[in-house]
């Protein structure tokens, strides 16, 4: 998720990933679409720049050859004043000369300009065509964007009005589901609330109790300790009777109308009791109270951190955590099988070493009492 903040008003917003990104395409459309705007404009004043500079420069140096011709003009012809007035006619033909010469050189350094002018014209046209080129595929380009945009904008519409209906269906589904078991519970005596919850994990556990738990133990608490008992004890052994598991549960439910709420932790400690006077392994509280507590809902809650191995759950964890405590117990076992036959070995390892050393007590004293008679015997004969 993003966060977007108004310039306007100052109020942040969040907005998931595909309208962010959504947002992020639109300010980068309308940004590209002011940048080719003004590329366009800045390409149309820099060609009405370059067009005047090309003018400016042209007209001054007109005006400087116009300058220069005007001057030697005058020069010329102050000179021809003064040699009409010597009367030197070779001099005057020089005079022509030069000025024709002159003329010549004025005509060139125009055409030279002209021709100038029109190189940097098409310098500037073929820029100006190359820009405009540029700008022809760049709006090509967008309007492939937009057209794309189009789509997905399409295909999102159509995914959310899917997605709509299918949670529009899920929730009036839902809503009956609630409505229904709001109408049971208002039919039940607070008894008989309680008793449903449990008739449930019974049912449940009856469904798979010949396939998953053929040698467990599953029954109604009925044996009263101290005056206390739970709702349910379970206990599985293993083809030696060996206890794998045992739990003791607590089913805990209340109708919507009671007025005073009872929490899940309001039970914890006699279950714990509980637990401890039927000798079982672990605690397990199915709860229906505090239908609003994230905690509860999330899934298995455990709460040995306050009682040792205790667990609350929703009815529908009731099989699930069964089956998760069984296979943690059936590693547990083969562990302490292991270190049983561990042990077993070093009994019969220190067992051999007496026998070896008691072995080694009476050779040496049958060794001794043989050499004594033998000694004996010698010393007789």
């Amino acid at each position: 998720m993003n966060q977007i903040k108004c310039p306007n008003c100052g109020e942040v917003f969040t907005v998931d990933e595909s309208g962010y990104n959504e947002i992020v395409r639109q300010v980068r459309d309308e940004t590209f679409e002011k940048e080719i705007e003004r590329s366009i404009k800045a390409a149309e004043s820099e060609k009405a720049s370059a067009l005047q500079v090309l003018g400016a420069e042209k007209d001054a140096e007109i005006q400087k050859l116009k300058a220069e011709k005007d001057s030697a003009l005058t020069a010329l012809k102050a000179e021809l004043e003064k040699r009409e007035s010597e009367g030197l006619a070779a001099k005057d033909r020089e005079i022509s000369t030069a000025l024709a010469e002159k003329d010549k050189k004025i005509a060139e350094l125009q055409a030279a300009v002209e021709a100038g002018e029109k190189d940097k014209d098409l310098a500037v046209l073929k820029a100006t065509s190359e820009r405009d080129k540029e700008l022809a595929e760049q709006k090509l380009e967008l309007e492939k964007l937009r057209s794309a945009i189009e789509s997905g904008k399409h295909d999102a519409e159509l995914n959310e009005k899917n997605l709509r209906e299918k949670y529009a269906i899920e929730l009036r589904a839902k809503d009956e589901q609630i409505e229904y078991y709001k109408d049971f519970k208002a039919r039940q005596s607070t008894k008989m609330v309680g008793e449903s919850l449990e008739r449930h994990c019974e049912n449940e556990f009856n469904k798979i109790r010949a396939a998953a738990f053929p040698n467990a133990y599953f029954e109604k608490d009925n044996e009263a300790v101290d005056g206390t008992k739970g709702d349910f004890v379970f206990i599985e052994r293993d083809s030696d009777g060996t206890e794998i598991v045992s739990i003791m549960f607590e089913m805990k439910n209340e109708m919507d109308t009671t007025a005073s709420k009872h929490k899940n932790e309001d039970f914890l400690k006699k279950l714990d009791e509980d637990r401890r006077k039927k000798k079982c392994e672990y605690a397990v509280l199915v709860s229906l109270l505090e239908m609003d507590s994230d905690l509860y809902n999330q899934g298995i809650v455990d709460v040995s951190h306050r009682y040792e191995k205790m667990y609350v759950i929703r009815p529908q964890f009731f099989i699930p955590i069964i089956t998760m405590l069984r296979n943690a117990s059936l590693k547990t076992l083969d562990y302490r099988r292991e270190l049983a036959i561990i042990k077993n070995q070093d009994i019969d390892i220190n067992n051999f070493e007496n026998e070896v050393n008691d072995f080694k007590d009476k050779v040496a004293r049958n060794y001794k009492l043989a050499r004594d008679r033998y000694e004996d015997a010698i010393k007789e004969i």
